[in-house]
């Protein structure tokens, strides 16, 4: 793998980009993909993107669950009940917070665009090895979504 970028100059519009083209125009996202396909640099760097994208979304919702856990356990094993009020309110808090950052962390980055398109892929291959029989009984919008015509 090269230890730099093979066109510093489009490598450092993707990296103030973050290495995200989905939201440009189709027109001007053409050279940048040819970009990331030839680029092993640029491409390593995206996918360390996004890869940092998705472990920031597993980790928010990771704390919101363990603290929605601990409401519960505080509610039911209550040992102090003076201070068990305190700490369900910061519990309560927490959880906030958490689902809070979740959904910041989740509309900021395309990280759950590139898990959408990874599914359609995956559907794709599942739909060019079904039977025709059961390809037929398909709904034509779904159809046109596996097709790349969408």
């Amino acid at each position: 793998m090269k230890k730099s970028c093979i066109d510093p100059v489009v490598g450092g519009i993707l990296a103030g980009w973050r290495w995200d083209i989905s939201g440009i125009a189709a027109e001007m996202r053409g050279d940048y993909e040819h970009h990331l396909m030839t680029c092993t640099w640029c491409r390593s760097r995206q996918r360390l993107h996004r890869q940092i994208d998705l472990g920031l979304i597993a980790l928010t919702i990771l704390a919101a669950l363990l603290f929605f856990v601990g409401f519960f356990v505080v509610r039911r094993f209550h040992l102090a009940p003076q201070h068990s009020l305190l700490l369900q309110l910061a519990i309560v808090v927490g959880f906030g917070i958490s689902v809070l950052l979740a959904v910041l962390v989740a509309i900021s980055t395309p990280a759950p665009l590139v898990v959408a398109d990874a599914a359609l892929v995956g559907a794709r291959r599942v739909h060019e090895k079904l039977p025709e029989g059961i390809k037929d009984r398909l709904p034509e919008e779904l159809k046109l979504k596996l097709s790349d015509q969408s």
